[in-house]
């Protein structure tokens, strides 16, 4: 059977939030960042685009290009919490969803046509968002993933759009081939240099000749050129977590070596979801006593996967969790309510050197090993 894959994504969700919150920044060039010069552009409006500004642009060229925009220190608690409320409206109403990130779904309505009529069931969703939400957003319908993606680009800002099977290399071959996901930028230099500029293009090379340019990488983009994509929509479920707990060989009050395993604790399962390219928005901390009593404290948060905010939030639950002065026998952290993201999305108070350096300790964890570096506080 012919599959039916829905995309959804919210319209310069964070602007649109803000919007939301103060109606007077409609219409007006908006930009939400870290406010300092080092600091980034996370999202801006459309009206902020025209004059060349564009997210993970240093905020000081931002600046510069738009001096008349109304610039914002972002709220990731704000944008969080409208994040659930689309999701949960999603949820109420679909099959099968499956949240990739913050602001984008996926929805599998596959056999819905013969009961309902898929576009029909798609239009409907999405005004049910906007009115239950109050924000815009696009949407893509077609047979895979892919496809559908791009048709909500194509679809922006606040807009709808199918693509059917006999239509799909009609859709596809004018657009650019920087509109294929994973064409990053460096891929896409490389296929302008060889003369590739359309997606159409790109489908007319044979596939030896992709596999010699591109390696294995270049024959899945270009699959997803000819508009090929098997990859299911994969069921969202908030219980999906990572987490670690720790067993003393002796049981301890020793608060400070408490806290310096919590430490190292979050700090692996933050590189871990880094390099899953993860955000939580969920964390749990675990105390079990010497007589094997229990406890457990969660907090719903920011979606985020830095160390320092992450880390923040865990000795804060410890220290209201842990009020009986027991002896400890276990303890354990769990971050859940995974999303699709990266840590662009905390770099509100942020600056570039803070990323720039969780990517350099990264890089080293993932070259030497997990254990290869780690902060201070943390070894």
């Amino acid at each position: 059977m012919e599959r039916t894959v829905l995309h959804l994504d919210l319209d310069t969700f964070f602007v649109s939030v803000e919007r939301l919150m103060n109606p007077t920044l409609e219409h007006r060039p908006v930009i939400v960042g870290g406010m300092g010069d080092r600091g980034v552009v996370s999202t801006c409006s459309y009206e902020a685009r025209r004059f060349g500004v564009h997210s993970a642009q240093p905020m000081r060229m931002a600046r510069q290009l738009c001096p008349q925009a109304v610039f914002i220190r972002g709220d990731m608690e704000l944008y969080s919490r409208y994040s659930r409320l689309v999701t949960a409206i999603i949820a109420d109403r679909a099959p099968i969803f499956e949240k990739t990130s913050i602001d984008e779904h996926y929805v599998d309505i596959t056999g819905m046509d013969r009961f309902f009529g898929c576009y029909k069931w798609a239009h409907e969703l999405r005004e049910a968002i906007m009115k239950e939400s109050g924000l815009p957003i696009s949407f893509g319908l077609s047979e895979n993933k892919t496809i559908s993606k791009i048709a909500t680009d194509e679809a922006k800002p606040n807009g709808e759009l199918q693509v059917t099977h006999p239509e799909v290399h009609h859709f596809l071959d004018p657009l650019s081939v920087g509109k294929i996901p994973m064409v990053g930028e460096k891929t896409y230099r490389l296929l302008r240099s060889m003369g590739i500029v359309t997606i159409g293009d790109f489908r007319q090379m044979p596939d030896v000749v992709v596999n010699q340019a591109l390696g294995k990488n270049g024959i899945e983009i270009w699959k997803k050129a000819n508009g090929i994509d098997t990859a299911p929509v994969q069921p969202y479920e908030e219980q999906k977590y990572l987490s670690k707990e720790y067993t003393f060989e002796t049981d301890t009050i020793d608060i400070v070596m408490l806290k310096s395993v919590l430490a190292h604790m979050v700090e692996r399962l933050a590189f871990e979801m880094r390099s899953q390219t993860k955000l939580t928005g969920c964390v749990t901390v675990k105390i079990r006593y010497s007589n094997f009593d229990t406890h457990t404290m969660q907090r719903q948060i920011a979606y985020t996967s830095f160390d320092h905010i992450l880390l923040r939030t865990v000795y804060d639950i410890f220290d209201r969790l842990y009020n009986r002065r027991l002896l400890i026998r276990l303890i354990g952290v769990r971050f859940s309510s995974l999303v699709g993201g990266t840590q662009q999305l905390d770099l509100f108070d942020d600056t570039a050197e803070m990323t720039n350096l969780y990517g350099a300790m990264d890089k080293i964890r993932k070259k030497f090993g997990k254990n290869a570096v780690f902060k201070a506080v943390a070894s």
